[in-house]
């Protein structure tokens, strides 16, 4: 069965997307840390980041670099930070947050953003692009 950001990328479920090239997409999370917070996701649906191929790991590094750059112009903060974990969808995804305290990076308890707020955070992110 084809993870839930399988049917995304596909179009089968909605997405709100701010990159997309023949690797890789970043989209914005439904349950976000903070406005901003998106996840990086090869097309290829691999469950572990540590069995992605180098090359495919090396040009998720260089668009989340990409995008962390237009996550600062955006949403001014501190950092961006990144996280790779792995246990709530088995499809390798990067997360990236802007972030202006440790207290900032969290996965439990976060709630569910609005579509609009998706679609206006994406705007800006691209804008920034």
């Amino acid at each position: 069965m084809a993870s839930v950001f399988s049917r995304i990328i596909h179009g089968e479920l909605p997405g709100e997307f701010v990159w997309s090239d023949e690797q890789c997409v970043a989209i914005m999370t439904l349950n976000p840390m903070k406005p901003g917070h998106l996840l990086v996701i090869p097309r290829e649906e691999i469950d572990h980041w540590d069995d992605m191929p180098v090359e495919l790991g090396a040009h998720l590094m260089a668009v989340s670099q990409k995008l962390a750059k237009a996550l600062k112009r955006a949403f001014p903060c501190e950092r961006v930070g990144m996280m790779i974990v792995g246990l709530e969808v088995p499809h390798v995804h990067l997360h990236l947050v802007p972030i202006d305290a440790m207290q900032d990076i969290r996965l439990e308890g976060l709630p569910q953003a609005q579509p609009e707020e998706l679609a206006e955070n994406a705007e800006r992110i691209r804008g920034a692009l």
